[in-house]
């Protein structure tokens, strides 16, 4: 009986160990967004709304060691974006995650703004695109941060097997694209106490198919960007320099009066962004972003094909109280997907959120 005892003891002390290791801490948070917007480019109008749900945990190992996990669903309740981090102390942070940016998601169109991103209002920037091949079934690893001349220094790196972006499930193997292998990248981060912030990144990912030298076609993709910013009390610059190249040379250019997608068109796209933000005080903000992108179909041919800027300016206003916020932008896009013969688009946007 006494062994019995012994054995119903240590297996309910295996038990509640068990349990101890799995305890943590689990939450749930949410938005209501409800907006109106105007479009010139469909001559429409309308009223939108949509919500989101994001269910979050973490937890402490028993050496110190944290960890954490996300998962954002979008309104038909599907996966939007998720990522899993474990912090090891002095040995820095490693992230897997699935759509959620990965590190270039720090530096993309890092510059002041009120609302959105400009490329997030009508049409996607290339600058928003950069390093966006990484964000699915990539890992990272961010350093702990550093002194570097009496300023704050953090250094990230990033590496995915399979960098096409396709995200597998756990004991998942990708099927190869056909195109793309390994991808890897890097960023650095340096803030300092005089309010200057300077971000700079690059990611490159192998071409498995790459073309004969000499040759027109696809070869590796490299894309990078750096920014800085600078904030002087209420006041807030900053400037954003990208550089997209897809690794196709002259292979398919295409003429200056066509629509263009990015890593389609041969050729490379640049972007600057300069914006300025002014927060009133802790309730409002507004900011105006002007930002020029650049496709440039590197073609030296007799009858080279002229560059196309594709120019946009836009003006935010935010205003929070509490819970709920009301955001406001007016946006002027000029030669719409780098298409020189395109009509000018004009739109703007009221939206009211909810958070809870």
């Amino acid at each position: 009986m006494n062994n019995l005892k012994k054995l119903g003891l240590t297996a309910l002390a295996g038990s509640l160990v068990a349990v101890g290791a799995q305890a943590g801490e689990m939450g749930l948070n949410g938005s209501a967004n409800f907006t109106y917007k105007t479009n010139s480019a469909s001559e429409g109008k309308g009223l939108g709304a949509d919500h989101s749900l994001t269910a979050s945990g973490s937890g402490e190992l028993d050496n110190g060691w944290t960890f954490s996990h996300y998962v954002a669903l979008s309104d038909a309740m599907s996966l939007t974006s998720s990522a899993t981090s474990l912090t090891m102390g002095s040995l820095g942070t490693v992230t897997l995650g699935a759509g959620w940016g990965g590190n270039a998601g720090a530096f993309d169109e890092e510059v002041p703004q009120a609302y959105e991103q400009a490329s997030d209002v009508e049409s996607t920037g290339s600058s928003n695109l950069v390093g966006g091949f990484l964000d699915n079934g990539g890992l990272t690893w961010a350093a702990p941060s550093f002194d570097l001349g009496g300023a704050s220094a953090s250094l990230v790196l990033g590496w995915s097997p399979n960098a096409d972006d396709a995200g597998t499930v756990n004991g998942a193997v990708g099927t190869r694209s056909g195109q793309w292998g390994d991808g890897t990248d890097i960023g650095l981060t340096i803030t300092t106490d005089a309010g200057l912030k300077f971000g700079i990144y690059a990611t490159e990912r192998e071409n498995t198919t790459p073309i004969p030298s000499g040759t027109d076609g696809v070869n590796d993709e490299f894309n990078g960007v750096w920014y800085a910013k600078y904030n002087m009390g209420p006041v807030s610059v900053g400037v954003s320099m990208s550089y997209l190249d897809y690794g196709a040379g002259t292979a398919s250019p295409e003429a200056a009066t066509s629509a263009k997608v990015v890593r389609t068109a041969g050729g490379v796209f640049e972007e600057r962004q300069l914006s300025i933000a002014f927060n009133v005080n802790d309730n409002i903000s507004i900011s105006y972003t002007s930002a020029t992108d650049t496709y440039d179909a590197q073609d030296n041919a007799a009858t080279a094909i002229a560059d196309v800027d594709m120019d946009t300016e836009a003006l935010q206003i935010s205003y929070s109280m509490g819970g709920m916020s009301i955001k406001a932008y007016q946006i002027e896009t000029t030669n719409p997907t780098w298409d020189s013969n395109a009509t000018a688009i004009s739109a703007s946007e009221i939206s009211i959120g909810l958070a809870f």
